[in-house]
This record gives C-alpha cells, sequence and structure tokens, in this order.
C-alpha cells in the first residue's frame, strides 16, 4: 500500500495515489474520498517523522569515487526536523557556493521501538520505505568523515516521499535499484545489493546502544554519481517498487535571502 500526507485547504490530510489516474499525473484521492491533483496540494513528507539517522559513505562505489577507504564501521549523523521536505518542493542552493549535489538513498522508517535486536529479528521493526533525497553542499564540508552542519542540516534539503510504502509490498529491500536524473537526463544509478552496511545490520548497530522509536528514519546512502546543481534544475529520484521523487532547485534571491 502506498501513502501520502499533503496539505490541502487548510488542512493536513492522509492520501492514496489513484490507479487508474493516467501515468503523467499524480491524482490523490484524500482520506474523506475527495480527489485532489497534484500540484493542488502541499505534499509533505508522507509519514510523522521522529529523529534521522543518515549514513555516509555506505555505497563501495561511492566511497571510490570520492578516493576515500570504505569506512570499518557506520559513518551515522543526525538531521533535524527543518531539513525535511517532501515531494515538489524547493530546495535552496545558498549563493556563492562551488558545488552542491542531490544524493538518492533508500529512507527506511521504523515501525516499533528496536532496542539491541538481532540482525536475523531487525527488518521485523521496519514498517515501510520511502525516497530520500539528501542535499549536500561539497563547500562546507569540514572533512569527509564528519559531515558539519551547513552541509546536512540547511533547511529544506533532506527530500522524503512520495509515498510511504509497506514493507510488506517490497519483497527484498536488498536489491532495488536507485537512479537519479537532473532536468531529465540520467546522472546517478546504483543498488542496495552494493551497500555496505546493509539494513539489517544498521538497526542491529544503532538498537545495540539507543533505542529506536516508530516514526524514526535511517538514509542508508548514496551511490556514485553525483553531480553539481544550479538554480533552475529539477532534480527526480526513483528507487524500484517506491516512485519517483522530485523537486527543483533555487537562488537564494527566490527566498529573500
Amino acid at each position: 500500500m502506498r501513502r501520502a500526507r499533503v496539505a490541502y485547504a487548510g488542512a493536513i490530510h492522509d492520501a492514496s495515489p489513484i490507479a487508474s489516474s493516467p501515468s503523467d499525473r499524480e491524482d490523490l484521492r484524500l482520506a474523506d474520498g475527495r480527489v485532489v491533483a497534484a500540484e493542488q496540494v502541499v505534499w509533505l513528507p508522507p509519514f510523522m517523522v521522529g529523529t534521522v539517522f543518515a549514513l555516509g559513505l555506505n555505497y563501495a562505489d561511492h566511497a571510490r569515487e570520492l578516493d576515500i577507504k570504505r569506512p570499518e564501521e557506520p559513518l551515522v549523523f543526525l538531521k533535524g526536523p527543518g531539513t525535511l521536505l517532501g515531494h515538489r518542493g524547493v530546495t535552496r542552493r545558498p549563493a556563492g557556493v562551488g558545488f552542491m549535489h542531490y544524493e538518492c538513498e533508500l529512507a527506511v522508517i521504523i515501525g516499533r521501538p528496536a532496542k539491541q535486536v538481532a540482525r536475523a529479528q531487525a527488518l521485523e521493526h521496519v514498517a515501510g520505505y520511502c525516497v530520500a533525497n539528501d542535499y549536500a553542499v561539497r563547500d562546507y564540508l569540514e572533512n569527509w568523515y564528519r559531515p558539519n552542519l551547513r552541509v546536512k542540516n540547511r533547511d529544506g534539503a533532506t527530500v522524503l516521499g512520495p509515498w510511504f510504502v509497506d514493507a510488506a509490498d517490497i519483497a527484498d529491500p536488498a536489491t532495488l535499484g536507485l537512479r537519479a536524473f537532473v532536468n531529465g537526463q540520467l546522472t546517478q544509478q546504483g543498488n542496495t545489493r552494493d551497500l555496505i552496511f546493509d539494513i539489517p545490520s544498521l538497526i542491529e548497530y544503532l538498537s545495540a546502544f539507543m533505542t529506536l522509536s516508530t516514526g524514526d528514519v535511517i538514509l542508508t546512502g548514496t551511490p556514485e554519481g553525483v553531480v553539481n546543481v544550479t538554480p533552475g534544475d529539477v532534480v527526480a529520484c526513483e528507487i524500484d517498487g517506491l516512485g519517483r521523487l522530485v523537486n527543483t532547485i533555487a537562488a537564494d534571491s527566490e527566498f529573500g535571502r
């Protein structure tokens, strides 16, 4: 099952896709039965988000792309709530920066508390999945091993959506293809089978020293193929079975900065 959360007519609604909608549209049925078009609503992250755990350098090809030794244990950092944005949203590119890029990622949503969970039981704690696009400004990076606040906690720089997809609907999250497009051109592709630390190992690792709660999110990292994006660019991230997440890059001036 696919679910979305949207703002419409002064309220927040749960919504679902309409199967009969043309392929080039994203008509939605609100929980109260009303049908609305994608452009009539503001798309929000498709679930109530808790703590966001993000992985750095979790694809071997991306580590090679950056000429960095693959990590020996997960490189995890946290993201604040102000970073989050929904499908069709606009992400700001700060003025004067030289290199800002997208990161197409599989987002794993925790469905029930996990504490000291063994790898074999880890997926029992997953409620579902969605697509994520976690932007980074490389100019602000202190070093490759410690992403700082300006790189990974900027307002509106982490896009989630468009759908929350139930875990039961994804047969094998370890074999999902990922693709990113800039203005319609394929620029990034990979597969979750190439994760250095897979989903069960990440849940086992994190839950060993802290409790994961319902709504917590694990952003599992991005494969190679990140390129610079500039104002006006439209970036689309796709993951098999999870949909197509689209957003636009805008300049500081469009945000009054």
